[in-house]
């Protein structure tokens, strides 16, 4: 059965000044669930006909704007997840607009995801994450920024930017790459819209600059991953994770 929204004139609730309240009723399913509008109206000034307000109510266009407004975003919502063919009740429509994920600025998931790699202490991850916060301060001014801003225009603005400062392609790439994983993080916390991904038009695969190969033992590549690094220092552990991550990486392709 499809879902649908209308205003109702909640009779069944009286206020103290002989008022009623405005209410969405979202029905599906047979089952019905009443939200508040947050305003109320003598009856005197609804048309039980046309159930809007009459002509005469006062404040008759702001009411009209708000439920207008407000049986929008219900709509909008059931179209959403009608494309993602997701199943949901009357109540967690509700919830999803009442209770919405805040809206995290890049600045604040990108201290997220780097605090979150120093407790796991996987320290070579979080230092490449704080790598690229860096790049983008110095870049931007500052992070207060949603992902919806980055597009692809400021992609290639970061790009530039970055050539500018003399880094090489293969660097520049490791910080496309690693920006790209964080905003894929914003979009599996639902942070960011799928429509506003750049990445689809912004290829980070032509920042690739092909080196020399050069030839390692497979005992070579035992030994770095095996030693023991116990008292050596923060960079001598660092420089193990960041091999043990790349040979890690390269056998999964």
């Amino acid at each position: 059965m499809n879902a649908s929204v209308s205003v109702v004139y909640y009779k069944n609730k009286t206020l103290s000044n002989g008022e009623h309240p405005l209410m969405l009723r979202i029905t599906k399913d047979r089952k019905s669930k009443y939200q508040s509008l947050g305003i109320s109206i003598p009856p005197q000034f609804w048309d039980f006909t046309k159930n809007q307000p009459k002509r005469n109510c006062p404040n008759r266009d702001a009411i009209l704007r708000l439920i207008a407004e407000k049986t929008k975003q219900y709509q909008e919502q059931l179209i959403e997840f009608k494309a993602e063919n997701k199943e949901f009740t009357v109540t967690t429509l509700v919830e999803k607009l009442t209770n919405p994920v805040k809206a995290k600025t890049v600045g604040e998931l990108f201290t997220e995801q780097i605090q979150r790699y120093k407790t796991a202490k996987r320290t070579g991850y979080a230092l490449s994450i704080q790598q690229v916060y860096n790049s983008l301060i110095k870049y931007n001014k500052h992070l207060n920024i949603y992902f919806s801003d980055i597009d692809v225009t400021w992609l290639k603005k970061y790009e530039e930017w970055l050539r500018s400062t003399g880094l090489a392609e293969n660097t520049i790439g490791i910080r496309f790459r690693t920006l790209r994983a964080v905003y894929n993080i914003a979009l599996e916390q639902k942070i960011v819209k799928p429509n506003y991904y750049p990445f689809k038009s912004y290829k980070v695969s032509k920042l690739h600059s092909v080196t020399a190969k050069r030839a390692i033992t497979k005992d070579n590549v035992t030994a770095v991953i095996n030693y023991d690094y116990t008292n050596k220092g923060f960079y001598t552990q660092l420089a193990v994770d960041l091999f043990t991550c790349a040979i890690t990486t390269d056998s999964l392709h």
